[in-house]
């Protein structure tokens, strides 16, 4: 189950971190609520692709040899939770913090949740 839940991720942000360099306009103006978060930059959102699809490494790495990628799949899931922990501190700050949180449920939280979730049952337990 595990690998699963690991491999769509890895599909689906993956997706959109070559969205994000492929095609960073069309993301921009796509994405709910980004336009909110400032001026078009190309350069940073390329940046941030660029992050993206090193997250899906992290979890294809984990899906296809879940020993040896957990260190890679906690990479991810460091990075995917500091993301939401942005959005969380963004969202408490405007004026519509609950319907914020809502739209961003989909894309930020629940990626960032099940990836933790993942690392957390797969990490090796020692005896020490």
């Amino acid at each position: 189950m595990n690998r699963w839940i690991t491999a769509v991720l890895a599909v689906v942000l993956g997706a959109n971190g070559l969205a994000m360099i492929v095609a960073p306009l069309p993301w921009y103006d796509a994405v709910p609520g980004v336009a909110l978060t400032g001026a078009f930059n190309p350069h940073f959102v390329r940046d941030i692709g660029m992050a993206y699809l090193t997250v899906t490494l992290g979890l294809a790495w984990f899906s296809w040899r879940p020993a040896q990628g957990w260190p890679a799949l906690v990479c991810a899931a460091v990075f995917l939770l500091l993301h939401a922990a942005i959005h969380v501190g963004d969202g408490a700050c405007g004026s519509s913090p609950l319907s914020d949180f809502a739209r961003d449920f989909p894309g930020v939280f629940l990626p960032a949740l099940l990836t933790a979730w993942v690392a957390w049952r797969a990490r090796p337990l020692t005896g020490a």
